[in-house]
């Protein structure tokens, strides 16, 4: 028959689990925000890198139309001396009025064509300038992101062991807890930034939130009868002497 789990047990294994955790928050408050700043960076790269191939596809865009419309105007000149060269050999009228007209056209064409260039060469200018902030701006966020990882590996390299014992030390320590004890301390820690879903309570106060725990309270949580929550926070209080009672008789 299996031995039933005491409720000083119980906490022994919460307040264990929570000082792994403890430990394990140190290391990412160690590494700060930069696992964020870096994953924000690459999600800005990758947004500038869209944006700058977008203003390079239209750039090309608009440089062929540039060169669509001196090709058409070429092509213009070309027609025009060939029209006037006809014109020397016109045998009526009619046929000098007809070239004469087809002239007038593509030299209305060649307007139409070198006003297109005259628009698109302001355009180009705007899209260049415009292009190149974007460039210098990613190549500046770029330098960023790798001083950012270059720290960021820095740190991952001093902590890696140390996290890879304290995981597997934490997924032993929380396979003996009940399942249900085991969510209501996941609950109460994720609700709180520093991660503390155990508290010891010190100078007669829980050490989560810092509130007066009464002396009759204080009383029971020392006997480890049963498990006691701050009525303020919700935390899971405990003693100091709880994993050392050997220590504190002292």
């Amino acid at each position: 028959m299996a031995t039933e789990i005491t409720v000083a047990d119980k906490l022994k294994q919460l307040f264990q689990l929570q000082k792994i955790d403890s430990e394990i928050d140190q290391i990412n408050i160690l590494k700060g925000e930069l696992p964020m700043e870096v994953q924000d960076l690459e999600d800005e790269l990758a947004g500038l890198q869209t944006r700058i191939n977008r203003l390079t596809e239209g750039l090309n865009d608009m440089k062929s139309d540039v060169s669509r419309h001196n090709a058409a105007i070429a092509e213009a000149n070309t027609l025009i001396e060939k029209y006037k060269g006809q014109m020397d050999n016109v045998k009526n009228n009619r046929e000098y009025d007809a070239l004469n007209k087809e002239i007038q056209m593509q030299e209305l064409d060649i307007k139409l064509a070198e006003k297109r260039i005259r628009e698109g060469d302001g355009q180009l200018v705007n899209k260049e300038e415009t292009l190149k902030a974007a460039q210098e701006r990613y190549d500046l966020k770029a330098s960023a992101l790798e001083t950012k990882k270059v720290e960021l590996e820095k740190i991952i390299e001093k902590t890696t062991k140390d996290e890879e014992k304290l995981g597997k030390k934490r997924n032993k320590a929380s396979k003996v807890i009940e399942d249900r004890l085991l969510a209501s301390y996941n609950k109460v820690r994720n609700n709180y930034r520093n991660g503390v879903a155990v508290a010891t309570v010190s100078r007669d106060s829980c050490g989560g939130c810092f509130n007066k725990i009464p002396p009759q309270v204080q009383l029971e949580i020392g006997t480890h009868k049963k498990i006691i929550a701050c009525e303020h926070c919700g935390r899971i209080l405990v003693d100091d002497h709880l994993l050392e009672p050997a220590a504190a008789k002292k």
